[in-house]
């Protein structure tokens, strides 16, 4: 019979839909299994599907070894290439492997175990990649907590995560800024329930730390000393990592991720998304801290055999705007991967874009966005000065790839600035109304998954199976609910408008403002707080804080304000991009005590809003108007 579907997208998508256990099957052949599967797709459990469930193999040796095995071990794995600290290194897969596997031995020696946590909190240099791969390579559990994060936000995890053992270096480097890690790190412990046994410490000349015997170990001894490891059977079901997200209660949720699907899926979506091919150099320009990191500066381009990219630096500043062009330049860059924050900066200082003439840029194939949603004006002017499509798409930490995309390896759809195009096989993506109903074309909803989610999605949350259903299916049954709101449209293209809880998205970065809320309310003179996210030109939103104080305070409300600015940075870190607060008399609320959040942001984004029926004093929002209007935000 003859298949009706027009174009390979089409026919991979009605298959991942219609025949779903033979598609992944089939995907799962570019994955070297030590014993194959029992089944594809084990539903007993649902809505907590497992993919593969019986297969064994081995993450790190589907990402190295193999490699070196099938004779392409002189191939460069990893570019590090750091304008921060003046340096340009190339790993050859066997001298990774190489590393790895004595890296693993570090940790076997230090009484790490299949199963146990292992902590990696490091900049973006070789050794971060090194650490995850050797985690992954003796079965032991990975989280990765970006180095930008302060001492407490590392605490919450280390409780979480109850690690063995913590990987770090002794300091990341921001811009000219050397950032000390090992005083966060130590703080951190001293203020966690749970005390690792050992921190493996990276040595860097920029900040060399003082090491807590016997529980710090410096890796530039240890490693070199360590007997190389080998690689461990793990199950398919077994996790590889857990990437902390910030959760709505302030509480981060940390997102499992397991062997089997993951290997599978993310081999799949580098030929089906971005069209790259074992040998090329594939730049993810993010960091290892994020989803973005894990999936497609580690994982992804080492199963299939690319050439990674580890860029220590900024893509304005370190030294100019111009920064990612020599990139692509020196290294033959096919396939860049970043966030339209990225973009947004280097418009903003290159608007005319003439270093760009500066660089040889035919190697470069395609421009990938995500993180946020890709606003036309950035998506146009990327199309223009680089002559080469520039595809949104769009995914969470939670999905570990995209929902949706134009998959360039499938069929290449005409671009539609401001839509991630299509969904990707395997992603039975809908719109739903206020009663879970489907939305028509055009008609903003709730956008939802159909279960089950495709293989290489969160399995679960971190001890929290009951948090996880109650986060993501409990609200929708049948689907996985994203928390984003958008359309999809007569064309079938999908159009992501805004989030649908209290999660905004700071460059690519999703931070919850529950958890700054609950910073701003242990100031000593404030009685009660609001954080909402509000637009921003670079960062797509950045976090906007109301205040109100307690009686008596005698302090004025600027200095109330700079202390609450300075305790969001303290506590969170730069990333949380909390710049500007307000002292107000009240908050606008309704009869039921909800505070009106998304009111606020409207006024403060110069939005039409309808003056909800349920606020308890109207009055109110003209308060809020003129607060707003003294620090820059509303008329």
């Amino acid at each position: 019979m003859i298949n009706a579907k027009s174009n390979a997208y089409e026919i991979a998508y009605d298959s991942s839909m219609n025949d779903r256990e033979n598609f992944w099957a089939e995907a799962a052949k570019s994955v070297t299994w030590i014993k194959s599967w029992d089944k594809v797709l084990d539903e007993t459990h649902k809505p907590f599907y497992r993919w593969f469930p019986g297969g064994l193999l081995n993450t790190c040796y589907n990402a190295v070894d193999r490699h070196v095995e099938a004779g392409r071990g002189e191939q460069t794995a990893i570019i590090y290439d750091s304008p921060v600290t003046n340096t340009v290194r190339k790993i050859s897969y066997a001298q990774l492997q190489e590393q790895v596997s004595k890296v693993a031995g570090a940790l076997t020696g230090l009484g790490v175990v299949k199963g146990d946590r292992v902590i990696v909190y490091m900049p973006m240099i070789p050794e971060a990649l090194v650490s995850m791969l050797a985690c992954a390579r003796i079965g032991a559990i990975h989280s990765v907590v970006f180095g930008g994060f302060a001492a407490n936000e590392l605490a919450t995890r280390i409780n979480d995560a109850t690690p063995k053992a913590i990987i770090a270096a002794s300091c990341g480097i921001e811009g000219a800024k050397v950032i000390a890690y090992k005083p966060l790190l130590d703080h951190a412990i001293a203020m966690s329930d749970h005390k690792p046994d050992h921190c493996l410490i990276f040595q860097r000349e920029q900040s060399v730390a003082e090491l807590l015997e016997p529980r710090d170990v410096e890796w530039q001894k240890a490693v070199p000393a360590a007997h190389p490891q080998g690689c461990v059977p793990v199950g398919a079901n077994d996790p590889l990592y857990i990437l902390y997200t910030s959760g709505t209660t302030g509480q981060p949720k940390g997102v499992v991720r397991d062997n089997g699907g993951h290997a599978v899926a993310l081999s799949w979506t580098m030929s089906a998304i971005y069209d790259v091919k074992p040998g090329e150099v594939y730049w993810a320009a993010s960091d290892v801290g994020w989803v973005v990191g894990h999936s497609y500066i580690v994982y992804a381009p080492l199963l299939v055999g690319c050439t990674t990219v580890v860029y220590e630096g900024k893509p304005v500043g370190t030294p100019d705007a111009g920064a990612f062009w020599r990139v692509i330049s020196d290294h033959k860059v096919s396939i860049l991967f970043t966030a339209p924050t990225a973009f947004r900066a280097i418009k903003r200082e290159d608007s005319e874009g003439k270093l760009l003439a500066k660089y040889d840029l035919s190697s470069l194939r395609t421009l990938f966005l995500a993180g946020e949603r890709s606003d036309p004006d950035t998506v146009h002017w990327a199309e223009d000065k680089l002559k080469v499509p520039v595809i949104d798409h769009w995914w969470q930490t939670e999905t570990g790839w995209a929902i949706a995309a134009n998959c360039m390896g499938l069929h290449q759809y005409p671009v539609k600035a401001g839509s991630p195009t299509k969904p990707v096989p395997g992603w039975g993506v809908e719109v739903l109304d206020e009663v879970h109903e489907p939305c028509p074309p055009g008609k903003v909803g709730s956008l939802v998954a159909r279960l089950p989610l495709p293989p290489g999605t969160l399995t679960t949350l971190w001890n929290a199976d009951q948090r996880c259903f109650d986060s993501y299916y409990a609200e929708y049954p049948h689907f996985y609910k994203t928390a984003d709101a958008g359309m999809i449209d007569e064309d079938g293209y999908i159009h992501v408008m805004a989030r649908t809880d209290d999660i905004i998205n700071v460059a690519g970065h999703r931070l919850s403002t529950g958890a700054m809320e609950e910073i701003l309310s242990s100031h000593p003179d404030v009685a009660e707080c609001a954080v909402f996210g509000v637009a921003d030109q670079l960062k797509g939103q950045l976090p906007l804080g109301l205040v109100c104080l307690k009686a008596g305070v005698t302090k004025s409300d600027e200095q109330v304000a700079a202390e609450c600015v300075a305790l969001v940075r303290d506590m969170i870190g730069p990333v949380a991009a909390f710049k500007h607060c307000a002292v107000i008399k009240r908050l606008p609320k309704t009869r039921s005590g909800k505070i009106l959040r998304g009111t606020m942001r409207k006024i403060a984004d110069l939005e039409e809003f309808k003056m909800p029926a349920t606020i308890d004093d109207p009055a109110i929002l003209e308060e809020i108007a003129e607060a707003l209007k003294k620090i820059g935000y509303g008329k």
